[in-house]
């Protein structure tokens, strides 16, 4: 069991020391951007559609590297550029990413129609599998695709309009 001694915690429990280094929204959808959709620039998370300010975006991705979370790497042609990539300790957060979008996608109102929810579930081994392999080999090819953010709200608004809150009904995608 490793512990910095300069990091206060509230208590030694597990749950609660991973929180504290990845347990808030933003960390948490930095952490999916890197993993599955191949961003890795500063300009690729604060045009996510997410909405996240360039300030909070900053301090997100500083406090995820001292965690050994992710590490920012200068580009070779152009140093001014930092290019973000996770590290082992990151991509070993995939299964709980894996997770965390199968049980969103099944409990709440999502974008996520039943088709992909269920060859998730079906496919979890070859997901974190095909996960890893692209991170092993610096492939930022997307793993799920782009969704342009007005749409996928609009998406989910017109659900929620049509199907009642928490109804998560094939889309007719996937």
């Amino acid at each position: 069991m490793r512990r910095d001694k300069r990091a206060k915690r509230r208590s030694d429990c597990p749950v609660s020391t991973s929180l504290e280094l990845f347990g808030d929204r933003w960390s948490l959808l930095i952490i999916r951007d890197l993993m599955v959709r191949g961003f890795h620039t500063f300009k690729s998370f604060l045009e996510s559609g997410e909405g996240i300010a360039s300030n909070i975006l900053a301090e997100r991705l500083h406090r995820l590297e001292r965690a050994g979370i992710l590490v920012a790497q200068h580009e070779e042609t152009d140093g001014r550029r930092v290019n973000y990539r996770l590290t082992e300790k990151g991509i070993d957060l995939a299964p709980l990413m894996l997770d965390l979008l199968i049980w969103g996608a099944r409990h709440e109102q999502t974008a996520t129609s039943c088709t992909s929810l269920l060859t998730m579930e079906k496919n979890r081994k070859e997901i974190l599998e095909e996960v890893r392999r692209r991170w092993e080999n610096r492939d930022t090819t997307p793993l799920i695709p782009q969704f342009d953010g007005e749409i996928a709200r609009d998406l989910a608004r017109n659900r929620r309009h049509e199907h009642g809150v928490g109804a998560n009904k094939d889309l007719g995608r996937g």
